[in-house]
């Protein structure tokens, strides 16, 4: 019971802050990119710190390590890059312009629903395992959805949709979150092993989304300042994984 409401009050969170777009797109451009990159450079350090901190260690401790957890989590790495390649589903957070072009709208709102709906499933997961890792999930999650909501929320603005309409279908996709962590509870019920084996596949996701789609944004803005901005966004991120190790 404890894990069916720490999720479902998790993902009704995660899915509130498709709402924070509208928050932010009045911001000048380069604040409001200034912004999303620090807070890029934040969720970066959270998912990097979560997988080692919290995730591996978890999984590690209730099964010990094996060739069958490196293959999970290598496992999630290419279902990921399988997904991305797919539906060309990217998670880029600067604000669609002229030289900054995104996928259509219809596009991105599949792809967000993919995305949603699986941070749904790694949410439940987490909570089976213990409410101290779902709590750091939970977390991780909402800081890489921050930056991700307000580059959504422009490119369906971009795409000529007026705010509520934008509103609307954003949050809708936000919804699929709900129906992964439903999933992933009704399949937890029935199986012990179902966060152990769902685990290593979300450090896998963790990592691709981290390595393959965060850092290399971060790495298009070589200004010096920007540069120890970011750097010290990320160690507050792993930062803030560290302090969760002491929430029981």
């Amino acid at each position: 019971m404890h894990a069916t409401s720490y999720t479902i009050l998790s993902v009704v969170i995660v899915s509130l802050l498709s709402l924070v777009g509208v928050v932010f797109v009045s911001l000048k451009k380069g604040t409001l990119n200034k912004l999303i990159l620090f807070l890029v450079s934040l969720s970066a350090g959270s998912l990097f710190g979560g997988v080692f901190i919290h995730i591996i260690p978890e999984v590690v401790e209730k099964n010990g390590f094996s060739l069958s957890v490196s293959l999970s989590i290598l496992g999630g790495i290419v279902l990921f890059f399988v997904i991305e390649k797919i539906i060309h589903w990217r998670h880029c957070h600067i604000p669609t312009t002229k030289d900054h072009p995104h996928h259509l709208a219809p596009m991105n709102l599949i792809g967000d629903g993919v995305h949603n709906f699986i941070d749904g499933l790694i949410i439940a997961a987490s909570y089976l395992a213990s409410v101290q890792l779902g709590i750091a999930t939970t977390l991780a999650v909402i800081l890489h959805e921050i930056p991700q909501e307000i580059g959504d929320f422009g490119v369906l603005l971009h795409a000529g949709l007026k705010k509520t309409k934008a509103l609307f279908f954003n949050f809708i996709s936000a919804l699929t979150a709900l129906l992964g962590a439903v999933i992933g509870l009704i399949i937890g019920s029935g199986s012990r092993n179902f966060a152990m084996l769902m685990l290593p596949f979300a450090a896998g996701g963790f990592l691709y989304i981290a390595g393959s789609d965060l850092i290399p944004e971060l790495h298009k803005h070589c200004d010096a300042k920007d540069a120890l901005s970011h750097f010290s966004a990320l160690i507050l991120g792993i930062a803030l994984m560290l302090v969760l190790l002491f929430v029981r």
